[in-house]
């Protein structure tokens, strides 16, 4: 069967210097596919030890080999077991993250709900506060939004942000710190 990948493997005609990357990243490829097979038992277990929950430490699990595959960076066998704790230690803190706002808010609900003296229409709602963030995101520069949005909605890092926007890491980094105390302040202010 011809594949349209086949296709161009065979009819492209490759020179020495392209044939050489294809080899390396199937090297690459391979190793990852390997160290997946023998150790995902292992980075399951610490994964779950961290985040007690085990969808969550499933999903993470298959994030960080999803990202080593992504990647562009250089890996070996040697390198390999760091890089992947490496990447599940991030993905936990992200986890731990995004989990704690959700707490906070949970949190602020059920004291809410327990204190007789705040009333029912005190407690806003999802869309209410929905409305606020994105009233918040409309007061930032163009520039500022367009790197929080990625960022807050698309989940992007720095780093993914800066090659697809081609712009310098710190640049983006100073947007990316502005507009979160910008939005931060405007959210604050109009909780209270």
């Amino acid at each position: 069967m011809m594949t349209r990948n086949n296709f161009f493997i065979i009819f492209a005609m490759p020179s020495k210097g392209s044939k050489l990357i294809m080899e390396e990243q199937q090297g690459k490829r391979q190793i990852i596919a390997d160290y997946y097979t023998a150790h995902f038992d292992e980075l399951l277990g610490f994964v779950y030890k961290q985040v007690k929950n085990a969808d969550d430490a499933e999903d993470i699990v298959q994030n960080v080999f999803l990202r080593l595959l992504n990647s562009d960076k250089m890996i070996s066998i040697i390198t390999l077991p760091c890089l992947v704790y490496t990447i599940a230690r991030n993905l936990i803190y992200d986890h731990w993250r995004r989990h704690r706002i959700f707490d906070e808010y949970e949190h602020y609900l059920q004291s809410s709900i327990n204190d007789d003296d705040i009333d029912v229409a005190s407690v806003f709602s999802v869309a209410e506060i929905t409305e606020i963030l994105e009233r918040g995101i409309a007061r930032l520069t163009d520039n500022q939004r367009q790197v929080y949005r990625m960022n807050f909605f698309d989940d992007l890092p720095v780093s993914t942000i800066s090659k697809t926007l081609n712009l310098n890491y710190k640049s983006v980094e100073h947007r990316l710190g502005s507009a979160r105390k910008e939005v931060r302040r405007y959210v604050e202010s109009m909780l209270a």
